[in-house]
């Protein structure tokens, strides 16, 4: 690692003074010079994986301090607000990390080890906090955000949603800013957007410029946003997009939560209306949510016992009503036919799991602790929906990310952080 190689390069002293620098201090916690110079050289290293020319250090080094500082943030709020990854947890998302690479687990920490530099207790730990955040992000930010049938009627009857089904390939850099921002910060805010524009205008390697500059989750990854329908898109991109051709770059463009610079790569028609099949499960369940009185090892306790119950010969149903803490207690917790998409991941990935009439272990999500049981599955035709199912779910990524860089300059601007970096 990175730190191993400090040690063989400097002296003792000098090297515990680099452990015990700080660089920032977010709410009661600290970021030192030694974390921030490990994670700045996995950052330029998946960059060189990516083919993506580097930035200057010093830029990754502020780029990267900004990320961790908001990743810190986002832990922080998440345990404060009792969330959790344990164990069996953490151990099924490797599995499928390393199932997705089509390797036995035990050879993905191997891979993981040599080709990444990357301790295993590091990486293991890495994942525990995007699950995490991601949780956090489920409750505070997704399961806010709703589409409603006006909306998705509206998206379906544009102008551009009737001229074609088209798909767009875009990058961007977004550059977050402050809540409250007074004019002059507006204004260095613009003029460093200005100076990104004109590097791109010049040559500059657009995926490079995203990685020194934008405050966006996909910065690292060049800011590419993958083919999307125009619905799929940030709405401050949309009357722009259609007047563009591929390889045009934006001007810069305002919205509440900062300015954005876009480039269109290319633009190809999408999929089009076929005869479609999707697999529907008829669920239900048990729902019993966190509180003053009921803690989550509480909650979880409590269906343990509850299923253990079922297990033993007493209805579902039965438990559901007299102990599930949302409106589908009335109907012994029956969900009714579920579509892909309709509840929240954490529950839809434990429930495709599950065979006819197995019920599950306690599973949380953002809405409390879950016990699921599936009671048949159907495949229907849904073609006739589907375009309205791919514009509501366009829609709901759309305003799901912009709240989502909403909730998170709330966040960085209600907490303590203390900025110590020096570039020297």
């Amino acid at each position: 690692m990175a730190l191993v190689a400090c040690a063989m390069l400097a002296t003792p002293a000098a090297f515990a003074a680099t452990l015990d620098r700080i660089v920032a201090v977010t709410n009661d916690e600290v970021i030192t010079l030694s974390e921030l110079t490990a994670r700045t050289d996995r950052f330029m290293q998946q960059l060189r994986q990516q083919g993506t020319a580097l930035p200057p250090r010093t830029q990754a080094e502020r780029q990267v301090l900004d990320r961790m500082i908001l990743e810190r943030l986002q832990l922080q709020r998440a345990r404060s607000s009792g969330l959790r990854v344990d164990e069996m947890t953490l151990e099924r998302a490797l599995q499928r990390i390393a199932e997705q690479n089509n390797m036995p687990l035990s050879r993905f920490r191997e891979l993981v080890e040599k080709n990444e530099g990357v301790q295993w207790t590091t990486f293991r730990e890495d994942i525990r906090n995007e699950i995490l955040i991601s949780r956090l992000r489920e409750r505070e930010v997704d399961s806010r955000v709703q589409v409603s049938d006006a909306e998705v009627d509206a998206a379906l009857a544009a102008p551009e949603s009737q001229a074609g089904n088209k798909e767009y390939l875009v990058s961007h850099i977004f550059l977050r800013a402050p809540e409250g921002a007074t004019p002059d910060a507006w204004t260095r805010l613009t003029a460093r957007a200005n100076e990104v524009v004109r590097l791109v205008r010049q040559g500059d390697d657009f995926a490079k410029l995203a990685a020194a500059f934008s405050d966006a989750k996909d910065a690292m990854q060049g800011g590419n946003l993958e083919w999307r329908p125009l619905q799929g898109l940030p709405t401050i991109f949309s009357s722009e997009i259609v007047k563009m051709t591929p390889g045009q770059v934006s001007t810069v463009l305002r919205s509440p939560a900062g300015l954005h610079i876009f480039k269109l790569n290319d633009v190809h028609d999408g999929k089009q209306t076929r005869e479609l099949k999707v697999e529907q499960v008829h669920a239900r369940h048990i729902l019993l949510r966190a509180s003053d009185v009921l803690n989550d090892a509480d909650a979880k306790r409590r269906l343990n016992d509850l299923r253990q119950r079922i297990l033993n010969g007493v209805k579902f149903e039965d438990m559901a009503r007299t102990n599930s803490s949302d409106a589908t207690a009335v109907r012994g917790g029956d969900l009714g036919w579920l579509s892909p998409g309709d509840t929240v991941p954490d529950f839809e990935r434990t429930m495709s799991q599950l065979k006819d009439g197995e019920i599950s272990e306690p599973v949380q999500t953002p809405y409390g602790w879950h016990l699921i049981q599936v009671l048949e599955r159907r495949s229907v035709d849904v073609s006739g929906e589907r375009r309205r199912l791919e514009a509501r779910q366009a829609l709901r990524e759309r305003k799901s990310e912009e709240a989502n860089e909403v909730w998170l300059r709330q966040l960085r601007d209600e907490a303590f952080v203390e900025m110590r970096y020096d570039e020297k």
